[in-house]
């Protein structure tokens, strides 16, 4: 409110100091290594080597390609080292799937396709196109996957029905179309099951982004109440303790009693704003744990009444403070504790109204002084206002503020009493 009278963490770029490859932890309580060096490949998910699960297949690929090879015995040609050198080719390319996943898939698709080429026995060596093709769509790469699936397609179908005349095993018959239509479903089916793991790979990025944010949003808040609160608290008491020490200044040689009373307030007020910001900092090193002491609320205008008078500032109060909820008590309380403390500060007036009325579900408070204002600078920081407005529309209410025609000021402040903020 002050503003409308006329009174108004790290080094620069947000670095943060230290050697590269520190380690430090992020938001998300995970650390990771930052600035610089082998640190900024190991903050990225990409960057890990895949080796468990690429010794895994390529064994399978192997093994189970030597049972493919009995099975198929006199129908494809022996497996040989060339033959086993492909499969091992194959399933050790995919390590690199993490970091070029568009290289890797492209180099699996060549690594079949020589290898149906050859004529040695169909086997698990798909999989490696399979875990290829998977990793290239969930990381971004569809129509790279898209067009590798299609080229495996196009080669199967070359080999099977064009160039088998001339490649091994001799005497090699054409594939039949039934054949190629169950390779398309296949290719279809494989693109479309990683399609559906991307799509629920960017579903839980997104969950997990609106979490991140739901959490620092929480956090936002609570900085905004608590630099409210310490506001609310420490204007008003000091504002009190500043008029008292003028007065015991101006009082000390000539009424040396006035001025012992002057000062027994200072005392008392800045105990008593000693205990409301210990009650505030006390919620931030335990935010879990109630409040040690009460919330405070309009029961506690007579107190404010007396804190006024106690700073040259008399108050009339027209209606009863109702019994309200412990969300609307408290912003009511402060913003009649921060209207009046601004009449303190800036208005020539020693003679301040309130009045409350309670509306249906809605609660009137409208602090009128006379004015004029003083034009002197009381320490304020500009943010009074702004706390009345933000407390007012955090219940969903209205604060209104602003010369009055006749003189004077006025703060009209309306805040409903059924919204969830009040429970």
């Amino acid at each position: 409110m002050d503003e409308q009278r006329g009174h108004g963490g790290g080094p620069p770029g947000g670095r943060r100091p230290g050697p590269p490859g520190w380690w430090r932890y992020g938001p998300s309580g995970r650390g990771r290594w930052a600035d610089g060096g082998d640190g900024d490949d190991a903050g990225d998910p990409r960057s890990r080597w895949p080796w468990p699960s690429t010794l895994l297949l390529t064994a399978f690929v192997l093994v189970g390609s030597a049972f493919a090879e009995h099975s198929q015995e006199g129908e494809r040609v022996a497996l040989d080292p060339f033959a086993r050198l492909l499969l091992f080719a194959a399933g050790a390319v995919l390590l690199w799937r993490q970091r070029h996943p568009v290289p890797v898939v492209f180099a699996t698709v060549a690594a079949v396709l020589l290898y149906l080429g050859a004529g040695y026995p169909y086997g698990p060596v798909f999989l490696t196109v399979v875990v290829a093709c998977f990793s290239a769509v969930v990381t971004g790469h569809r129509r790279a996957a898209w067009a590798a699936m299609g080229t495996l397609w196009a080669g199967h179908l070359l080999l099977a029905h064009v160039l088998h005349r001339w490649l091994p095993p001799a005497g090699d018959t054409a594939a039949s179309w039934s054949e190629e239509i169950v390779v398309a479903t296949w290719v279809v089916a494989v693109v479309a099951v990683a399609e559906l793991a991307r799509v629920r790979r960017e579903q839980w990025a997104r969950e997990r982004a609106e979490r991140a944010r739901a959490v620092r949003r929480r956090a936002d808040e609570e900085r905004l109440r608590i630099a409210r609160e310490l506001h609310d608290v420490l204007a008003h008491s000091i504002s009190v303790i500043n008029v008292q020490a003028g007065v015991g200044l101006a009082l000390l040689d000539s009424d040396p009693e006035q001025a012992r009373t002057a000062l027994a307030t200072i005392k008392d007020q800045s105990k008593e704003a000693l205990g409301e910001v210990r009650q505030v900092l006390d919620t931030l090193r335990a935010p879990g744990d109630a409040p040690r002491a009460p919330v405070p609320g309009l029961d506690r205008l007579p107190e404010l009444v007396e804190q006024a008078a106690g700073a040259g500032l008399d108050v009339t109060v027209e209606g009863e403070p109702p019994k309200l909820p412990p969300g609307a008590d408290l912003a009511a309380f402060r913003i009649l504790q921060e209207a009046l403390t601004n009449v303190v500060r800036h208005s020539g007036s020693r003679h301040a109204r309130v009045r409350i009325d309670q509306d249906g579900g809605r609660l009137r408070l409208r602090i009128d002084d006379d004015g004029p204002a003083t034009g002197a600078d009381a320490g304020g920081s500009g943010n009074g206002l702004a706390g009345m407005r933000e407390r007012a529309a955090a219940l969903d209410g209205t604060i209104e503020a602003g010369p009055r025609p006749d003189g004077g000021f006025r703060v009209l402040a309306v805040l409903p009493l059924d919204s969830e903020e009040n429970r």
